[in-house]
C-alpha cells in the first residue's frame, strides 16, 4: 500500500477534520481513475519528515526550505496550495514576526539583544525568512541575545506569551488558522513586521513516480477545488487553489540563505 501524509496544517482540530475529508475525496477520485494501492486513510504513524522520502510515497506536504536543501532529486513537485489568509499572495506567503502585546518594540531594530524562538532549524517560515529579515541588521553574525528551539510555531507563540522568548517568525497560514480557530492562544502577542514572501509548502510524491501518476494527482487536486460538496472543507482550510510551481521558484528560498551568508549571518543568532 502506498503512503499518504498531510500533516503540516492539522492544528487546531477543525483543520485535522478537514484534512481527513479532503483525503477521503482525493483517495476516492484516484481509485476511480484507476490508480492502484491508494490508501484509505492518511498515515499518522510515520513522522512527516520520514514520509517525504518513503519509497512508497503517494502524496505528502513538505516545507519549501527542506525541499531545496534536502529533497530535490528525491521527490517530485506535484502542486502548491493557495491559501486565503492575510500574508498570502497566490502560492507565495510570508511569515509574521510577532512579539508580546505589551512589547515596546516598534521595528526590527528594536529587537536587538532580544530572545528569539524558532520552531526548527530547517524551517522556511520560522528560520529562513526570519534570518533574511534580520541579516541586514546583524553585527558580527549576531543580533539576538539567545535563541531557543521550540519544535513548532504554536510552541513559539506560547514561549513568547510565557516570557521565555521575545520574538518569533510565524508562518502566516499557521497564524491565520490559529486566529480563526483558537484566537485565545494569540491574545498575548501582536504582529510587529512581515518577512519577504516565498513559495508555500509544496505537495510532493516520490522521485520514481511516473509522469502519468503526477498528472493524475494534479487532476484530482483540481477536482477538489471545484467539487461543490467540498466547499466546507475548502473553507476550513482557507484553501483557494492548487498551482504548479517550478524548481526555480523554490530556488529563491536557497538564495535567501545565500544572501544572509553573504551578510555574515548564516544562523539565527
Amino acid at each position: 500500500m502506498r503512503l499518504a501524509s498531510l500533516a503540516m496544517y492539522t492544528s487546531p482540530p477543525p483543520l485535522a477534520e478537514a484534512t481527513v475529508a479532503l483525503w477521503n475525496f482525493l483517495s476516492g477520485a484516484l481509485r476511480r481513475a484507476g490508480l492502484d494501492d491508494v490508501p484509505d486513510t492518511l498515515n499518522a504513524s510515520v513522522g512527516y519528515k520520514e514520509a517525504w522520502t518513503d519509497p512508497e510515497l503517494l502524496l505528502a506536504q513538505t516545507c519549501g526550505f527542506p525541499y531545496v536543501k534536502q529533497l530535490r532529486g528525491k521527490v517530485r513537485l506535484v502542486a502548491t496550495p493557495v491559501h486565503a489568509h492575510p500574508g498570502c499572495n497566490g502560492p507565495f506567503k510570508c511569515s509574521f514576526i510577532v512579539v508580546r502585546e505589551n512589547s515596546g518594540a516598534r521595528s526590527l531594530e528594536d529587537l536587538r539583544g532580544a530572545r528569539a524562538a524558532i520552531n526548527e532549524p530547517i524551517s522556511n517560515s520560522g528560520v529562513n525568512l526570519f534570518r533574511a529579515a534580520v541579516a541586514p541588521l546583524a553585527r558580527n553574525g549576531r543580533f539576538f541575545s539567545s535563541v531557543v528551539e521550540t519544535g513548532g510555531h504554536r510552541n513559539s507563540i506560547a514561549a513568547i506569551i510565557a516570557g521565555k522568548a521575545d520574538v518569533a517568525a510565524i508562518d502566516c497560514v499557521t497564524y491565520g488558522n490559529v486566529l480563526r480557530f483558537d484566537p485565545q492562544s494569540l491574545a498575548g502577542v501582536r504582529i510587529l513586521a512581515e518577512t519577504a514572501k516565498g513559495p508555500g509548502l509544496p505537495l510532493v510524491t516520490r522521485a520514481g513516480a511516473s509522469d502519468e501518476e503526477v498528472s493524475l494527482l494534479r487532476q484530482v487536486l483540481q477536482q477538489a477545488i471545484i467539487e461543490p460538496s467540498l466547499a466546507p472543507v475548502r473553507d476550513a482550510l482557507a484553501l483557494k487553489d492548487f498551482v504548479l510551481l517550478s524548481d526555480a521558484d523554490y530556488e529563491a528560498l536557497a538564495e535567501l540563505e545565500r544572501e544572509a551568508q553573504r551578510l555574515g549571518y548564516p544562523l539565527v543568532a
